[in-house]
């Protein structure tokens, strides 16, 4: 029996030398359905995050697609000499494309193709980091796969079973390549939703753990490159990596953050959107997504630089009403503002800069103002005996003075509602 054929879409990341670029025609079928030179924006930077350079685009205006080929023959023919005369190593195709699809393209165009979908899973499976990250990613790239398997052709025709016994009797036809790879695909997907799950476990008991202590959850959602990760840096030290490119950072994290009431919050850096975030990578990423939904705050941040910024704003709504977010305090944040050099209209329009600190104190002051019902300013005087007390304002609130007075020292202090019961018999 032959062996199990290695399923490969889109390597060409991984045959890319370091430090080179590798030339793509982007392609595209434009039915009115979207802003197509914004959509092509988009896929040309998503490109250059994956290390390649679009240097030429073919794009077809059609009421109905080709089914083979999405475009049509005119058109593919016009695309395969363009990726002969710019030496193109691959086309990006501005959309899904089915298995069958993938496999007349590539044939017609004698180069490989990618789609939409898969552009962006080969970015998240070269940036993540962590190991639920990595898990996410190969989920939702097996799932990508599964429907597809068909359009593998000839490699997948049915395996002989091979001869034995006299006479050239035959075992039978067995089982087909499409079938045994169907198979190890629904165990792959079967045994990494295990994993996730545990993963997930491990999450809900983090976020139980912070319920209890009370510690507010602050989230970044938005965008891919409008600058949440630069933000989190900005307000709580360098701590992750950031980059001008789409998707570079992936994975969450969460950091420490003092409000300047003293009130000690969690800040959470999620995993940027796109338009038209692929199915596969919402399913998948939905464990990480869900930190916005059990956050106290989020904070939705534009890129202010970006004429896009409303279009940009109205896909991230989009990713939180499918997370049932409505009831959650939001704030908008319009960042890289240095960029844009704004002036703002209205007074309450947040207006920041991670680069230069511009607005950030005027963001914590909103979130202060946001989470003020978690705490209270109080004036304690502490008897002598008490002042193990003092250690609770100092870890879970802010002493903003302390004076030695004869029966006992003197407080005035930020103290979180919770705490307050502790204090009342000391309040001056």
């Amino acid at each position: 029996m032959s062996e199990t054929i290695e399923l490969d879409f889109g390597t060409t990341a991984q045959k890319r030398t370091e430090g080179d670029a590798l030339p793509v025609v982007l392609l595209a079928l434009d039915q009115g359905r979207y802003d197509m030179d914004r959509s092509l924006d988009e896929l040309r930077a998503l490109a250059e995050a994956n290390g390649m350079d679009a240097v030429a685009e073919v794009v077809q205006k059609r009421s109905a697609p080709e089914a083979a080929t999405l475009l049509g023959a005119g058109k593919v023919e016009e695309a395969r000499l363009v990726c002969q005369n710019v030496q193109a190593a691959a086309a990006i195709f501005d959309g899904e494309l089915t298995g069958s699809q993938i496999r007349n393209l590539s044939a017609a165009l004698q180069v490989e193709v990618l789609d939409r979908t898969l552009l962006i899973l080969e970015i998240f499976r070269a940036r993540a980091t962590t190991n639920e990250g990595k898990l996410q990613t190969e989920l939702a790239l097996l799932r990508y796969q599964l429907p597809r398997l068909q359009g593998l052709g000839e490699s997948l025709s049915r395996q002989g079973g091979g001869g034995a016994g006299g006479g050239g009797a035959r075992r039978g036809a067995g089982e087909t390549k499409l079938e045994l790879d169907r198979r190890h695909l629904h165990h792959r997907i079967e045994h990494l939703e295990q994993r996730l799950a545990e993963l997930e476990k491990r999450r809900g008991e983090t976020r139980r753990a912070r319920r209890k202590n009370n510690v507010p959850v602050i989230a970044l959602v938005g965008y891919t490159n409008v600058g949440k990760s630069s933000l989190l840096n900005a307000l709580c030290g360098e701590q992750i990596f950031e980059a001008d490119m789409l998707f570079a950072t992936l994975d969450p994290t969460a950091r420490k953050l003092t409000l300047p009431s003293g009130l000690q919050t969690v800040l959470v850096d999620t995993v940027g959107f796109v338009s038209r975030l692929p199915h596969h990578l919402v399913e998948a990423f939905k464990s990480t997504l869900e930190e916005a939904a059990y956050a106290d705050v989020i904070v939705k941040v534009a890129d202010a630089s970006d004429p896009q910024a409303p279009e940009q704003l109205a896909v991230t709504d989009e990713v939180l009403a499918t997370l049932d977010c409505g009831g959650i305090p939001q704030l908008v944040v319009y960042n890289k503002c240095d960029a844009a050099n704004l002036i703002p209209l209205d007074p309450g329009l947040l207006l920041t800069s991670a680069r230069t600190g511009r607005g950030l104190p005027e963001l914590l002051a909103r979130l202060d103002e946001v989470l003020s019902h978690r705490v209270r300013g109080i004036e304690v005087l502490l008897p002598y005996d008490k002042l193990a007390l003092a250690d609770v304002l100092r870890s879970r609130g802010s002493v903003a003075a302390e004076e030695y007075r004869e029966t006992g020292v003197y407080y005035r202090a930020t103290v979180k509602i919770d705490d307050l019961h502790r204090f009342e018999p000391y309040l001056v």
